[in-house]
């Protein structure tokens, strides 16, 4: 499986102009995300790591995975943490039209009230950003600064950790996914990347 742990200029420059992949390095934060939940064991054991270090996320959910668990997304709001729409059924932007894309968009957008996006996969082309820009002006599509490569069966937890560990500095969006598949290197990655942010001095964010 071929990934880059981080975000280089050149890939960037592949996207739609106007996606954010990073935060001001003003202050020294750090922003870790996670995607594809609400799920119900995984969003549950994420939401009490970051309690323990009190800590601020933002979750990019799945609007059939709300439906099926209205109460991790309410749980996960209630925390104090933030919600982005990540598609109603997880669609891949490369294999969709626009009109398809935008219509998906918009049918979570019943379900997740936030105008933080992020495609699935990280595929998004500019007629597919333009539409849902178009549909809300207030939309901003997020990508990543840092991918925690959790999703990976192949890899560690420690190993993504390492990942994150070398790449991320202030500013940083770090992905992360509350998902089954990921849960594995999930629950060795998250707590000792918490714990390793807390000494660096970072405070833990939400977008």
């Amino acid at each position: 499986m071929f990934y880059l742990p981080h975000t280089p200029a050149w890939l960037r420059a592949l996207f739609p102009k106007g996606c954010v992949w990073q935060m001001p390095a003003t202050t020294r934060a750090v922003y870790l995300t996670f995607d594809d939940g609400p799920h119900a064991e995984a969003t549950p054991y994420v939401l009490e790591q970051l309690e323990r270090y009190s800590a601020k996320a933002s979750f990019f959910c799945i609007g059939k995975n709300v439906v099926a668990h209205p109460e991790l997304y309410t749980a996960v709001l209630e925390q104090g943490h933030t919600v982005g729409n990540h598609t109603m059924h997880h669609l891949n932007g490369a294999k969709v039209s626009a009109t398809e894309y935008v219509a998906n968009y918009n049918l979570a957008r019943q379900h997740i009230h936030a105008d933080i996006f992020r495609p699935p996969y990280g595929r998004i082309s500019k007629a597919q950003a333009t539409g849902i820009c178009a549909l809300n002006p207030n939309a901003k599509i997020v990508m990543w600064s840092v991918l925690s490569g959790d999703f990976d069966q192949n890899i560690t937890g420690e190993r993504c950790f390492q990942h994150i560990k070398k790449h991320t500095k202030s500013g940083s969006i770090v992905v992360f996914h509350d998902s089954a598949k990921a849960l594995p290197r999930l629950r060795v990655a998250l707590p000792k990347t918490l714990e390793w942010l807390q000494d660096q001095g970072y405070k833990l964010a939400a977008l």
